[in-house]
Formats: structure tokens, C-alpha cells, sequence
């Protein structure tokens, strides 16, 4: 995966991209919503031609354009931002980052029985490294 995570510009592309699969410049553009007025096509382009430069997508021939393909995995690139996001705003406080995120809105009877499995296996995890010595 790229060293640096993407841009939140970025990550609306690939996340285009993680959804469609290969796509056209024409095709993602079409997707990505705009913020603030228009998206022009030369930017999507750009913003197409710069991920490529950083690893995150590649593109191949397709007719008389190219198809962008992600290159790095969507659980992997959520994983990054996660983790800094819980470095920068929580300064690694996990149990609050959590508190703030069951706080900030309300999740469904699925979604917890979700986190409560993840907990299990992590709880799991941490045991048998413990046992093992550490690290």
C-alpha cells in the first residue's frame, strides 16, 4: 500500500473505484459527488493521474481511453486512516474513541453484536500474544 493515506478528494475516488471496479475518468467523474459547485473533468483526471503517481490506483487501455483500477485494498486504506485518526484526535485512547463513536450516533442491535464479535476476536488475539510473551 502507499506509505501516505489519501486525501478525503482521493478517497472518494476509490472508493468509487472499490465499488465499480475499473472505470473510466467520464465514469468516476460522473460518481463523485461535488462539494462545492462543479467537478470538472480535468480535475477528476488530475486527481486520477495523481493517485497513480502515489500507488493507490493504476489504469489500463480500454477502446480509446483508460480504465483506473484501485490498487490498494479498501480494508487496508480504512485501517490507516483509522489509526491516525485515533493517534491525532485521541492521542491512542482507544476506549475513548470508541466511547465517542457509540456517543455520536446510535447503532442498530446488528451493528453492536458486530463490535462485540470484533472484541471477542480481539480480546482473543491479545491473550494468545500475552501468553506467547508480548509484542
Amino acid at each position: 500500500m502507499a506509505d501516505v493515506a489519501p486525501t478525503p478528494r482521493e478517497l472518494e475516488a476509490l472508493k468509487v473505484l472499490w465499488r465499480r471496479g475499473p472505470a473510466t475518468v467520464r465514469e468516476v467523474h460522473r460518481e463523485m459527488q461535488p462539494r462545492d459547485g462543479e467537478l470538472a473533468y480535468t480535475t477528476v483526471l488530475s486527481l486520477l493521474q495523481t493517485m497513480e503517481q502515489k500507488g493507490f490506483v493504476g489504469h489500463e487501455p480500454a477502446g480509446k481511453a483508460y480504465a483506473y483500477f484501485a490498487k490498494v485494498r479498501r480494508d487496508g486504506v480504512f485501517r490507516k486512516l483509522a489509526g491516525g485518526f485515533l493517534d491525532q484526535v485521541f492521542d491512542g485512547a482507544m476506549g475513548e474513541y470508541v466511547a465517542r463513536a457509540l456517543q455520536s450516533r446510535k447503532p442498530t442491535v446488528a451493528e453492536l453484536e458486530e463490535i462485540e464479535a470484533m472484541i471477542a476476536e480481539a480480546k482473543a488475539l491479545a491473550r494468545d500474544r500475552d501468553a506467547k510473551g508480548g509484542a
